[in-house]
């Protein structure tokens, strides 16, 4: 039985991995849209095993590790606390103090509640069991060692550590880029004395993925038309960059179909000056910006 603390920080960890996803995928054509009213947030997206659905479980199982952890830091939770087993290292030239962040529980925490409800037997499952731990393993891959000086005049004659999560933001860079390399993977079935079910790539000239990779079994919907089915907004009405040639240029964003320029009315400060005492005085400057938005 959770307890009600511990169902607040589970919330706080799927809102951030949402936050979070929405931010990575601001500039594609899917950008992470969810959906109201619905036990599938992100709508029938995940229904395909696809590259979006690799990256939507391996950073919500790392969103959760990460914030369970976090909690257990802050003295939230009554089932964790700071991580002692550090300090049972001892190193040469500092020693452990401070509270290092307890990734191993919320690794742990992590398995225990996402991975429970996959089954290794169907393919999809062994997709997103593959998947969660590749973002876990993100978060652990990046916990930083920091330490503070202690001692007469600034001296630093003791050198005092603890270990500290990274960042979720920099957890969603590596599992973006990681997104970008996704392996296409299948199903293989060997009998050695019991069946075991490994993830292949597709295609024999490519490596193998590692357990940090991202793995799909699908190539992706059609995100560039609407789908109340899937729960897809399409691209109509996005705003693009002109003159980007990346994934938020007019010509990729707008799947073909060309866009307007539209002329909008902008508005900021400027020209800002100190006033004794103690203030700060802008002018308001406007201008004319344009706007490109979808066919």
């Amino acid at each position: 039985m959770l307890s009600d603390k511990m169902v607040q920080v589970i919330q706080t960890g799927a809102q951030q991995a949402i936050d979070e996803c929405q931010h990575q995928f601001r500039n594609s054509r899917w950008n992470c849209s969810t959906v109201d009213n619905s036990t599938d947030i992100f709508g029938g997206v995940l229904k395909f095993k696809s590259r979006e659905s690799a990256f939507v479980h391996a950073l919500s199982a790392a969103a959760l590790a990460h914030t369970v952890a976090r909690a257990c830091s802050r003295g939230e939770l009554n089932e964790c606390s700071c991580d002692a087993r550090v300090r049972k290292r001892t190193p040469r030239h500092w020693q452990w103090g401070g509270c290092s962040e307890d990734i191993r529980y919320g690794e742990k925490f992590s398995r225990d509640f996402v991975d429970a409800k996959e089954d290794k037997d169907n393919d999809e499952g062994l997709m997103n069991l593959h998947n969660n731990e590749a973002g876990r393993r993100a978060v652990r891959g990046r916990m930083q060692r920091v330490c503070k000086c202690h001692g007469m005049s600034g001296s630093c004659s003791v050198r005092v550590c603890w270990r500290r999560l990274p960042q979720l933001r920099l957890v969603g860079d590596v599992l973006s880029t990681r997104y970008e390399g996704a392996s296409h993977v299948k199903v293989v079935e060997r009998k050695r004395g019991k069946n075991i079910r490994k993830l292949r790539p597709l295609h024999p000239d490519i490596k193998k993925p590692n357990k940090t990779d991202l793995v799909y079994l699908e190539d992706s919907p059609d995100y560039c038309e609407p789908n109340d089915e899937l729960g897809i907004l399409g691209t109509r009405g996005r705003t693009c960059n002109r003159t980007s040639a990346g994934l938020d240029g007019c010509r990729l964003l707008c799947c073909g179909r060309g866009y307007q320029t539209r002329v909008r009315d902008h508005e900021e400060k400027c020209r800002c000056r100190f006033v004794w005492c103690c203030r700060v005085h802008c002018e308001i400057c406007r201008s004319k910006r344009d706007h490109h938005v979808c066919n």
